[in-house]
């Protein structure tokens, strides 16, 4: 237990990925007496569930300018702090402690046994390796700040001490994540979810759960997003569909999830462009059936059955006796079909939301507050949040290492008797 007398050095609020990884970074930079607080009973427990249980532990993009357009909020500020700390950093990280990660197809990286656990222990290790304690089921009920000590009250009824602190607490959409940021002064944008998928209820997706294209094109409004789309029991999900929810974040919610919505199948297509491949396909394969066959690369049978049918195409239509409105619809569907969304589902367990504490207000060398001497933020507290894909986790990987540095340097300046 701390006192005035004796405080921590460092107490991290938060036992998730960005706290304990700042914790870690100020004790291997040659911190003691560290202290990370957790409210829940278990730590690490978006890292035991992402990736469905395997860890999306970052992405195999390693140029600053192209990692910040993975972020709807922090893609102007994050740039010098993917320049000190970035994915080749992560995975050397990882390396360290005896991790070796794996790039699949699309970008994501995992650790080679596909288990979060793996991640896990290696967070643990290095956190006790270094003397890290943390204690679970310790939420913090209020923080002051007091003669250059922060004043911490749990909900174990101690009083903890600390010359700095570290405020690690994830989404800001629960009340106690809330608590440190607003006790010491830093207002917070409303949370709203970022990652979800959406709901839609049309004939044209019914009896088409699993059916997915490799690259789609998805818009409404000013938002447009690319990528495989996946059609679910309750609508579309995807990656094309949780860029477009992560972009269009506030403008959604503003909407109460109820908007228009066009998709282009075919990623690249215009309807003019398709209309062209029919031609081409009346003069070369006229007595085909229409409805036989994809004729277009990543549209399966099933999805193109289904687009022939809106279009009023018969199972005996051949492309000769195609007709020009038949010909125009399917291109339509194909192209630029437009589907109501009624509603939003969260990605499987992975809760990600926008808003928190503005980037504006943090020095983002050390993620040190501009207000608050001593007082550090790091990973989805901030208004930070990024595409699916690792994005999240890179990020609480940056700013918990770039606190935790930041924090060490300056206790031990302090310490020396340098300003």
């Amino acid at each position: 237990m701390s006192s005035p007398q004796n405080p921590h050095n460092l107490i991290v609020i938060g036992g998730g990925a960005a706290g304990f990884f700042g914790a870690i970074s100020a004790a291997q930079a040659g911190l003691q007496n560290i202290l990370i607080l957790e409210r829940g009973p278990e730590i690490l427990t978006k890292v035991r569930i992402s990736g469905g249980g395997r860890c999306n532990v970052t992405h195999n993009c390693y140029e600053p300018h192209e990692l910040v357009e993975n972020y709807p909020r922090g893609i102007k500020n994050l740039m010098g702090a993917f320049h000190r700390f970035q994915p080749a950093d992560t995975i050397t990280w990882f390396e360290g402690q005896g991790v070796e990660l794996k790039v699949e197809a699309d970008g994501r990286m995992f650790p080679t046994t596909d288990k979060s656990e793996t991640i896990i222990n290696a967070l643990t290790s290095a956190a006790r390796e270094n003397g890290v304690a943390w204690h679970t089921r310790c939420g913090v009920e209020k923080v002051r700040k007091s003669n250059d000590l922060f004043e911490l009250k749990t909900t174990d009824g101690v009083t903890h001490f600390t010359k700095s602190l570290l405020v690690a607490t994830g989404g800001i959409r629960s009340e106690h994540a809330r608590i440190p940021a607003e006790d010491l002064g830093h207002k917070l944008s409303d949370p709203v979810p970022s990652l979800f998928t959406f709901k839609i209820e049309d004939y044209r997706l019914h009896g088409l759960p699993g059916v997915s294209v490799p690259n789609a094109s998805l818009r409404t409004g000013k938002i447009e997003t690319q990528g495989p789309l996946l059609i679910t029991h309750w609508g579309l999900s995807g990656p094309a569909t949780l860029k477009a929810s992560a972009w269009g974040a506030r403008e959604l919610s503003k909407s109460d999830y109820h908007f228009t919505l066009e998709i282009n199948w075919t990623g690249n297509e215009t309807p003019d462009s398709l209309e062209s491949k029919f031609d081409e396909q009346r003069r070369e394969n006229g007595k085909r059936k229409v409805a036989k066959r994809s004729i277009i690369d990543g549209i399966t049978h099933r999805l193109w059955q289904r687009l022939t049918e809106t279009a009023k195409i018969t199972e005996s239509t051949t492309w000769a006796n195609l007709t020009r409105n038949q010909s125009s619809q399917l291109a339509r569907e194909l192209a630029a079909a437009k589907f109501k969304v009624t509603g939003k589902s969260l990605n499987k367990e992975e809760f990600v939301t926008c808003g928190g504490v503005s980037l504006d207000d943090l020095n983002l060398k050390t993620m040190e507050s501009k207000s608050v001497p001593n007082l550090y933020f790091s990973g989805e507290v901030l208004d930070i949040d990024g595409v699916t894909g690792g994005f999240n986790f890179q990020s609480a990987w940056t700013t918990g290492h770039l606190a935790g540095l930041a924090i060490s340097e300056r206790l031990h300046c302090n310490s020396s008797g340098m300003v």
